[in-house]
């Protein structure tokens, strides 16, 4: 049977079920990734980073890793960067450079988590001098973002402290709200600041903004300009995330992801590799919330960014397979028929519900996504278009030493 046998049966098949596969297609063509610059460097634990041979010298060369994963996917034409992992003379330059492949800059990240004097937090660190330096940090930033058009400013802070009584919460607390005011105020009306938050790591015994709640609090105090960054792995285990990503989308608070997975802990592994399902669920939130004019601005106004630190894994394949992994997700979630899952659920019917959510789930998208890259003028195997392209082997030159996370 060829491939567009294949794909004719499936469509069928989908038809049958009631899914508009037209609709479908176009919400796929339209779906974009962001991934990260530093995705693409030396990367790897506390422990140890495993150098690799070929991995990017500078920001340019990171562009340029990237555009190969968008010309092979389709759907990764902005790149986040890092400051200062990432910062160059001229901003201008960089812009130009990536309008030159293809790629925009998407999210600009401050640092404030490898400085010396961060050691005791940054923006809720004691010393009024070292808050000081750190909200000139993320103002440097926001001048970057405006270089490069960039809309948006994603903020990670790893403050915190290991021990009982080592730091005031609640003065760590009003220090930082105090910073954000003064961030948000600073940044052009169309700009957003998205808060990030993590339950541990660095620190042991509590950090300033630890879960989704605290960072819906600061982003509901802060106004339009600031809401929610979900990481998939920074929640204890067991953590129903679709329910917090539900509430964030109804509140309209959730302002972006950072995909990635985890067995344990924040293990930063490829987005889907461990849990599928979870990520299938999410993208089952997020495409109902679309389609409900309450939440359908919020929905459509999502950053999707990956963020995931490939130690052991060939740079650019693993994030290919993330962006993949993804896109199969939503795909998915987008053959879900929605009127029989509504009827099911009004009717209190738990397992049509159940049923109308895993038969999604369950179905074989590889028809429906080859059927779309080739309309879009695309490989169908985008793994194996770059396998092919020899650009891996190319970028050998480039030698051992690249920029990454150290």
């Amino acid at each position: 049977m060829t491939r567009d046998q294949m794909y004719a049966l499936w469509e069928q098949r989908q038809k049958d079920r009631g899914i508009d596969i037209e609709w479908v297609k176009e919400r796929l063509k339209n779906f974009k990734v962001e991934t990260p610059s530093w995705g693409y460097g030396d990367s790897g634990t506390r422990f140890k980073v495993f150098k690799q041979r070929g991995v990017p010298r500078n920001l340019f060369e990171k562009l340029e890793d990237a555009a190969q994963v968008h010309k092979v996917t389709g759907m990764c034409p902005t790149v986040a960067i890092h400051i200062p992992w990432d910062k160059v003379d001229d901003f201008e330059k960089v812009k130009e450079y990536a309008a030159s492949l293809g790629l925009k800059i998407g999210a600009v990240n401050p640092n404030l988590f490898q400085d010396d004097d961060y050691k005791f937090g940054s923006l809720t660190n004691t010393d009024a001098a070292v808050r000081r330096k750190a909200i000139d940090h993320i103002m440097e930033c926001i001048e970057i973002a405006r270089k490069v058009d960039s809309k948006i400013i994603s903020l990670w802070l790893a403050d915190g402290t290991n021990y009982p009584g080592q730091g005031d919460i609640r003065a760590r607390k009003n220090w930082l709200e105090e910073a954000l005011f003064e961030v948000v105020n600073a940044m052009d009306s169309d700009m957003r600041l998205l808060i990030e938050y993590k339950f541990f790591e660095p620190a042991f015994y509590h950090t300033d903004i630890a879960d989704w709640g605290m960072a819906y609090a600061f982003a509901m105090k802060l106004g339009q300009r600031a809401q929610v960054l979900v990481d998939l792995g920074h929640h204890p285990l067991g953590t129903n995330v679709e329910h917090i990503v539900a509430f964030l989308l109804d509140e309209g608070k959730i302002g972006g992801f950072h995909f990635n997975n985890k067995k344990y802990a924040d293990d930063d592994l490829i987005v889907g590799s461990i849990n599928p399902y979870e990520l299938f669920l999410i993208f089952n939130e997020l495409v109902a919330a679309s389609l409900d004019p309450k939440t359908a601005k919020t929905a459509e106004n999502i950053a999707y960014m990956i963020d995931q630190s490939h130690n052991i894994e060939p740079k650019i394949p693993a994030m290919i397979r993330s962006v993949l992994n993804v896109q199969t997700a939503y795909a998915k979630a987008l053959l879900v028929n929605r009127e029989v899952l509504k009827e099911a659920q009004m009717r209190n019917d738990v397992m049509a519900a159940e049923a109308a959510v895993r038969e999604a789930f369950e179905c074989d998208v590889t028809p429906l996504l080859e059927a779309v890259r080739e309309e879009m003028g695309l490989a169908p195997d985008p793994m194996k278009a770059y396998l092919e392209s020899g650009y891996g082997e190319k970028i050998l030159e480039r030698g051992i030493g690249g920029q990454g996370w150290e």
